[in-house]
């Protein structure tokens, strides 16, 4: 992408705490990169793509794809050895994009397994990785990337070279660059694991200030007319702040970390419980980089808090359900905790021509011209909502449940549930109430072997796994199954004038290793919100075991779905996505109460899998229906819940019925929805791991028992 056609990076508007994360990778790469997180139409990608331009160029070893530095080039480079001081260009630093569909040997480079077997010579082609060697790499919707290839991005990044073995030829090339994700949360959640392997994070969000979205709005329509003069209106402010890097980055290694700052990272790490040491790492070149940003020789106590906001949020999380966050009047007291216990403490260095208590040369300057976002943010900046500058936590849909001290709503009870009394209204409606402690729960799964994305739940051919077999290649050799190979090969060496001790092989003779792993799946849940359920005990049992199911599937990488019944209809309360989080809101946020109108909630679930199957025909469903198996409300709905589940059973849906049905009388009406299904029926005791081991609750075995009966 050309400069002109680049979005300068002064021009963005706001968004102070994303343009300070880019630009502290920017000095000091060792950050270890940003994790962008926010909604859509943000400028979070924007601003990854300008960053390239701030950066200075890149001097490489002519000829060389691994982009040595002629100064001291990689040792091991597949292109080398280089003489040291050899020629070299020069070219701009690289900004890298890994497509969410990449595979494997694109990102880390392919071997030619053919030359290597015949040959013994390592054809190396290089991936993404070496293109972005002391560059930017980007990869845009972050979360959606498949697990394994997160990894092998965040291993090369944290060790600073790629590794590709294949069969016992292996390359090593150098890989240092500026990593920088991007996500929307509400497409789902990172594991917790890879969000620690990100240097920094920062929460984005559209402003709410009609000023500054006018500004936004009119200086994107002025850069769509004419790219390159409006790129020319900003060129001064972009080359002062590409100097102001270049500067920081010579300041970084004179910058002092004294004992006082080390203190208090460690203890701002220990107060918030942060696993490992990760965290103090980070933060540690943080509040050293924001030193240099500001121009001076010593890390100070500001440096430290405005560290902590941006290395620590993401840390915080203990599962998958808790937004990421920093209390900041917490991290307050434990700085001045820190600072009163450090006897030495000193007041930081100035720079250079600058008197002791003058404001900081360079911490109110900004990339921009209205000087804001460039710098570090005053921490008394904020918009006056005491955040530090932080973006505001959204709060919409959250899900909040109710007081438990909140006076009682009408149950909408039903005849015949028990509760001693007159039966209330059936059109009443209760509040939603909260959900039980979650657990953990049975492993369930799809009979059969799928070919769906990987994941962890159900059986299926996957790209990485236990090898079943041999075939031959459909395409690119990915996975060379190496006996298969040689038995190929081995009846025609004689015809081929085999005379040395190689083995002669040709491409017919290659053969493809099949694995078997596991797949993610499609989980949807169908949810009896209605008067039956009401009680408010069943309820929170009913929404625990939901969650817990949730929690259940957010581990196993399946999309999950919701569809809720009660009243005279069901309705989709989500569509399937990958975000389990967002399903745990809407659950909590559930309300209960009116009639069952069991066979409407089978049918909208029915209407949600036929257009699944059409957009993702490999991604395999399991149904769970959370229920007592009451249907009331129009005429026959017995009859009609029972035609309804029948369409599933057609479709070989794997199904599973989770019986709410309590006291000591019970109708075993889930029971029988569940033959319906032709699927298996489990009590919520039963769905607890902890459960008697007899109990199996694998839906493969249920499916085979019923077809052999």
């Amino acid at each position: 992408m050309s400069t002109s056609s680049r979005y300068p990076f002064t021009a963005i508007v706001g968004q102070d705490d994303l343009r300070l994360a880019l630009l502290l990778n920017a000095v000091s790469p060792a950050v270890g990169g940003v994790l962008v997180r926010g909604e859509k139409g943000t400028a979070k990608s924007t601003a990854v793509r300008a960053l390239a331009a701030l950066l200075p160029p890149v001097r490489t070893v002519e000829g060389c794809r691994f982009s040595c530095d002629p100064a001291a080039p990689d040792p091991g480079c597949p292109d080398g050895p280089h003489p040291a001081d050899g020629p070299g260009g020069e070219r701009a630093a690289r900004m890298v994009e890994l497509p969410v569909g990449a595979s494997e040997d694109r990102l880390v480079g392919a071997l030619d397994i053919e030359r290597a077997l015949a040959e013994g010579v390592k054809a190396f082609e290089p991936g993404l990785l070496a293109d972005a060697h002391r560059g930017i790499l980007y990869v845009d919707e972050v979360n959606l990337l498949h697990d394994h290839l997160i990894d092998l991005l965040l291993d090369a990044a944290a060790m600073g070279a790629s590794y590709v073995e294949r069969e016992g030829v292996s390359v090593r090339h150098a890989a240092r660059f500026l990593l920088v994700g991007t996500m929307n949360p509400e497409e789902g959640e990172l594991r917790p694991q890879l969000l620690d392997r990100f240097g920094l994070t920062v929460e984005v969000a559209a402003s709410r200030e009609p000023d500054q979205r006018v500004e936004v709005v009119r200086r994107r329509l002025a850069f769509e007319d004419d790219p390159a003069a409006f790129a020319g209106r900003w060129s001064g402010e972009e080359a002062g702040l590409r100097e102001r890097v270049a500067a920081a980055r010579a300041l970084l290694p004179r910058i002092r970390l004294g004992d006082g700052a080390l203190r208090r990272i460690a203890a701002v790490c220990a107060a918030f419980e942060v696993d490992g040491m990760r965290g103090d790492l980070v933060m540690a070149r943080t509040a050293t980089a924001l030193a240099a940003w500001a121009g001076r020789t010593e890390v100070a106590v500001e440096d430290v808090r405005q560290a902590a906001l941006l290395a620590l949020p993401h840390r915080r999380r203990r599962n998958p359900f808790d937004a990421p966050g920093l209390d900041e009047e917490k991290l307050d007291e434990v700085l001045r905790d820190a600072a009163a216990d450090d006897p030495e403490d000193e007041p930081p260095t100035p720079p250079e021509g600058q008197a002791p208590g003058e404001p900081g040369g360079g911490d109110d300057d900004g990339p921009g011209p209205d000087g804001g976002g460039g710098g570090r943010p005053d921490p008394g900046d904020g918009a006056g909502d005491g955040s530090g500058g932080l973006p505001p936590q959204r709060t919409e849909d959250s899900g909040a449940p109710a007081p438990e001290d909140a006076p009682e709503a009408l149950t909408g009870a039903e005849p015949g549930e028990s509760g001693g009394g007159t039966p209330r209204p059936a059109s009443a409606e209760q509040r939603a109430v909260a959900a039980g402690e979650p657990f953990r729960t049975k492993v369930l799964s799809v009979p059969g072997l799928g070919a769906g994305a990987a994941g962890r739940r159900s059986r299926a051919r996957t790209e990485h796994g236990r090898t079943t077999g041999a075939t031959r290649p459909e395409g690119a050799l990915t996975k060379l199954h190496l006996t298969a190979t040689v038995r190929a090969a081995a009846p025609h060496q004689r015809a081929r004038g085999r005379s040395g001790r190689g083995l002669v092989v040709r491409r017919d003779d290659l053969r493809q290793a099949t694995r078997e792993g596991r797949e993610g799946n499609l989980v949807l849940f169908v949810v009896d919100a209605s008067g039956s359920m009401a009680a408010r005990r069943r309820m929170g049992a009913v929404k625990g075991a939901v969650l817990s199911l949730l929690l259940d599937a957010y581990q196993r990488r399946d999309k999950v779905g919701l569809v809720t019944f009660r009243g005279r209809e069901a309705e989709v309360a989500l569509p399937p996505t990958s975000s389990v989080d967002a399903a745990a809101a809407r659950l909590q946020a559930l309300p209960t109460g009116g009639r069952t109108p069991l066979a409407a909630g089978l049918l909208k679930a029915h209407d949600v899998l036929r257009v699944e199957r059409l957009r993702d025909a490999t991604r395999r469903p399991l149904l769970v229906v959370v229920t007592d198996g009451r249907a009331t409300g129009g005429p026959e709905p017995v009859a009609l819940a029972g035609r309804a589940a029948r369409l599933h059973a057609a479709e070989a849906t794997a199904s599973v019925v989770v019986d709410c049905e309590t006291g000591p009388v019970r109708l075993g009406l889930a029971g029988e929805l569940a033959r319906e299904l032709r699927g298996t029926a489990v009590t919520l005791d039963e769905l607890r791991a902890e459960a008697l081991t007899g109990l199996v609750k694998d839906v493969t075995d249920h499916h085979r028992a019923r077809r052999a009966a």
